[in-house]
C-alpha cells in the first residue's frame, strides 16, 4: 500500500515536471519565433504582411497576390466610375513602364495588381483598354463597394493602394503621383 502511494506521487512528480518542460519548450519557441521576426503578422499597417487576394481577371482566371512574390507589387484599387482613378492611371503606367524590370533592394521587378471595384465587366475592361493598362494583372469579383478586397484592405474611398515588398511585406501606403516614382527611385538596388 505504502509503495503503491509513493509510486503514484513519484509518477504524478515526474508528470508535472514532463509538463513544466514542455510549458518552457513551447515558450521559448514563441519568443524566438517572435523576436527573429519568422512570425509575420498579417494586418494593413506598414510592416505587417499584406493578406492575401486572389480573384478572377477578366477571362475567368484566378490570379492570386501571392503569385507575384519576389516582385516589389503596388496593390491599385480602382474602378472604372472613378474619375480620380482615371486621372491617376497615367501615373501608374508611367510607374510600371519605367520599373517593371529593375532590380530593388526589397525585390526584382514591380508589378502592378489591379483591383477593380467595378459591378459591370464591360465598363472594367473598356477603362483597362482606353487607359492602355497593360499589366497581366487586373481583377475582380464585380461587387462593386461590396468587393470582398475592400473590407479586407478596409478600402473607403479610390484611388487607394498599397505597397509591398518580396516578401508581401507592406511598405508603403497610397502612394501617388510623384510619390510612387520618388519611393520606387529610393529603393532601386544601387
Amino acid at each position: 500500500m505504502l509503495s503503491e502511494q509513493i509510486s503514484k506521487e513519484l509518477t504524478n512528480k515526474i508528470e508535472m515536471k514532463i509538463n513544466l518542460k514542455r510549458v518552457i519548450l513551447t515558450s521559448t519557441i514563441a519568443i524566438f519565433i517572435s523576436c527573429t521576426g519568422i512570425a509575420q503578422t498579417t494586418g494593413l499597417n506598414i510592416g505587417d504582411k499584406a493578406p492575401e487576394l486572389s480573384y478572377e481577371n477578366p477571362k475567368g482566371e484566378v490570379l492570386k497576390l501571392s503569385e507575384l512574390k519576389g516582385k516589389i507589387v503596388l496593390i491599385d484599387f480602382w474602378a472604372s466610375w472613378c474619375g480620380p482613378c482615371r486621372r491617376e492611371n497615367p501615373n501608374v503606367v508611367s510607374a510600371y513602364k519605367e520599373y517593371s524590370d529593375k532590380d530593388f533592394t526589397n525585390g526584382k521587378g514591380f508589378e502592378v495588381y489591379s483591383v477593380s471595384f467595378d459591378t459591370k465587366q464591360n465598363a472594367w475592361l473598356k477603362a483597362i483598354n482606353d487607359d492602355k493598362l497593360f499589366w497581366e494583372y487586373h481583377v475582380s469579383d464585380l461587387g462593386g463597394w461590396n468587393s470582398a478586397a475592400a473590407g479586407i484592405y478596409q478600402i473607403r474611398s479610390i484611388p487607394s493602394s498599397v505597397l509591398i515588398d518580396k516578401n508581401g511585406i507592406i511598405i508603403a501606403k497610397n502612394l501617388k503621383g510623384a510619390a510612387l516614382h520618388q519611393f520606387l527611385k529610393n529603393n532601386l538596388k544601387k
